[in-house]
Order: structure tokens, then sequence, then C-alpha cells
């Protein structure tokens, strides 16, 4: 073999996300682009803000010196104080430049922070359904999975994530507005989750509360999402602006740590260590510049909770079952019959695709995206009623 036994295992087992969109591309070319409803993939196809184009204008035609150069590994100074202000007025907290790193999106800054944190085999903890690519973020730093189920409602449950600590828990892993869900996690939930993670360090063993937040701006009916910096003192925040800013491509983010860490000085040192070995070296320079002066901006949630309103209606009233999303763009709706992966592949008979619940720990449920423009979903609920009626 000429590959990592490893590698060819995992794409063996590659990710249903990216299988139905090979599958979309081959169904688009033999029906025509019109003629599919494509919800396989999360990819924000809102336009970046008008401001982003004007920054992005004015730094691309500036000439300085070393404008494109490497800096410090965790950023440029300004952008850190920039970043640190922000953080501090979301989260209600106190948080200095000396505690932020700018990574290479929010992929790049888990892949740091879990490199920092974890020996050969420490325990991650993440509650069902996830994103599936933490299996692999983790395994990067060999570090173990540890799956805890949320509650029928997708909202945490904190007694099977307790159950789930062990000795070799170096971090309880949450993503709000969750993927694939849209669950927005209650400010009640993340202060008892915070309280038992407490109750451990005060008993000697410190376990780190990361939250991965790509779509903290991505909520609907004036919902917020609650801060894990204000409730607790041993948390991490990932972010990135992929979806903020509608610019996944560029590969924007940041790490913002809790200044009451233990050891903060320590820690800081090893991420930004980490953020350079791992090969990153540093967030994209001119990307850094240019959200150091967006702070204030974001995209116009309205399509998003538009598109969500219009599918939940027509799903609802085809016969499908599921919880309203409170944030992101993703239904994830319950399979009219046990096997997901089956009911998936029945869509695609109606050039419908989706991806099962099973890809993200959560069989008997499949992830619809809703970023797809609203005339494909207008004329995707015949066909998601037609499918459900002509079932075996």
């Amino acid at each position: 073999m000429s590959i990592a036994a490893y590698i060819s295992a995992s794409m063996e087992k590659s990710s249903w996300i990216r299988k139905m969109f090979e599958e979309g591309i081959s169904l688009k070319t033999k029906f025509g682009a019109d003629n599919v409803f494509d919800f396989s993939l999360g990819n924000p196809d809102l336009d970046p803000p008008a401001k982003f184009f004007d920054v992005l204008k004015k730094f691309s035609g500036e000439t300085v010196q070393g404008a494109h150069g490497y800096m410090p590994n965790a950023g440029y100074p300004h952008v850190l104080k920039a970043i640190a202000a922000k953080v501090s007025r979301e989260h209600g907290v106190s948080i200095s430049a000396d505690t932020i790193i700018m990574t290479c999106g929010a992929a790049g800054g888990l892949n740091v922070v879990l490199k920092t944190l974890l020996d050969h085999g420490d325990e991650v903890i993440v509650t069902k359904p996830y994103f599936m690519e933490y299996n692999f973020y983790i395994a990067n730093h060999h570090g173990v999975i540890r799956l805890a189920e949320s509650n029928p409602d997708f909202s945490l449950n904190i007694d099977n994530i307790k159950k789930a600590i062990t000795a070799k828990t170096k971090a309880v892993l949450i993503n709000s507005p969750n993927n694939p869900t849209g669950r927005v996690y209650a400010d009640q939930q993340i202060e008892e989750l915070s309280r038992m993670l407490e109750d451990y360090r005060g008993k000697g063993h410190i376990i780190y509360l990361v939250s991965d937040e790509p779509y903290k701006e991505i909520v609907y009916n004036d919902i917020e999402v609650p801060s894990i910096l204000r409730h607790y003192s041993q948390s991490i925040v990932v972010n990135s602006y992929s979806k903020s800013l509608s610019i996944p491509g560029e590969r924007i983010g940041y790490i913002a740590a809790n200044p009451s860490c233990d050891s903060i000085d320590q820690l800081m040192a090893g991420m930004i260590l980490c953020n350079r070995i791992l090969g990153y070296v540093n967030a994209p320079a001119l990307m850094q510049r240019i959200v150091g002066e967006l702070t204030d901006v974001s995209v116009d949630v309205t399509p998003y909770r538009r598109r969500r309103d219009l599918l939940a209606d027509g799903l609802k009233g085809a016969g499908y079952t599921f919880p309203m999303p409170e944030g992101a763009f993703y239904i994830f709706c319950k399979s009219p019959i046990d096997d997901d992966v089956k009911f998936v592949q029945h869509l695609l008979k109606f050039n419908i695709l989706a991806v099962p619940g099973s890809g993200f720990g959560g069989p008997g449920y499949f992830r619809m995206a809703y970023c797809v423009p609203e005339d494909v979903i207008k004329r995707s609920i015949p066909k998601f009623k037609e499918a459900l009626e002509k079932l075996d």
C-alpha cells in the first residue's frame, strides 16, 4: 500500500456530505441543475457584506512594504486587539489581545487547540449528533472521542456528559448553533455544564470546555448564543468568518481563551507554537487585516430565516417532523423509516440530495442545508411530498 493505512481506511469511510455532493454533480449532469434539489452541502451562498468588498479594495490597492510577509504567529497585534474588543463586547468578559490567536478558519483553530491540549490517549467528549470532522481533528492529535447522547430535542444532556467523563477526559467540545441540528444551547444548560466541570476542577481535574462557534451570528427570533467564557473559567472559543461574513474559502478565524484559564501564559504559548508547527504558520495576512476592520459587520440573516421558514412550512405540510432550528442553516428531519441511509437514497429518485443523520452520529434523521435559493426550496416541496407518498 502506497499511503498510510489509517488514511486509506478513512477514505473508505469518507464524509456523507461529500458523497452526496458528488452524487449531486452526477444528477445535475444527467437532469440539468434546475431539476436537482441539492440540500447536501452547507456552503453559504449569500454574498459577503458590501463593507467587506470596500475594505478588500482598500487593502488590495495598497503597496505597503511587508504587508504580505510574515507576522507574529498569533497574528498582527492591532488585529488581535480588535478581535479582543469584539469578543469582550459579545461575551461580556474582559479579553485582552494576549489571549487571542488568528487562525486558518475554525477547523484550523480546533486543530491548534487539540494539538496543544491532548496527550496520547486523552479523551474529548462530544455530544451527538455532531460535525463528523471532529473525529479526524481529535484523532489527528492521538486523542480519543467519547460520545454523549443529547436530549430528544437535541439540547445538552448534562448527565450523559458527566457519565462520559473518565480520568482521561481533557475537554468537552460543544457546537452551538449546532451542525447538523440548528439547536442553540440554552444559557441555563451552559451554566449547569460549567458548574459540573468546575466541580471536577475543584477536585484537581481540569476539563476544558471548547466551543466551536462558526454559526454564532446565524441565529433567529432574537435568540442569543450563551457565552462559555462568561460561565466557565477553563473555556476556549473557536470561531471563524466563514458564515458570518460568507467567506469560507478565505480560511480566517480565531481562538479566544478565557484569561482565567489555569496557566494561561503556558496555554497561549502552546497554542501559538502549534499554530506554527501544524503548518499554518499564521492566518492569511490580507484576511487578518480585513476582518480586523469588520468586527461589527456580519451578513444579513434575513434570507436564511426566510428560507428556514419556507422549507419548514413545506416539509410540515408534506408530513415530515423535525425540531425547528434556532440557528445555523440546517434542518435535521426525522426519517419516515428507521433506515435514514435508505430514505436518503429514496430521495435521490426524486432528485433531492440530503445527508443521512448517520453521517453525524444521529441515525434515524437526515440533514438538509437550506443555504440555497428560495426557488429551489419552493420547487422541492412537491418532490418531498411525492417521495413520502411513494415510500414502500
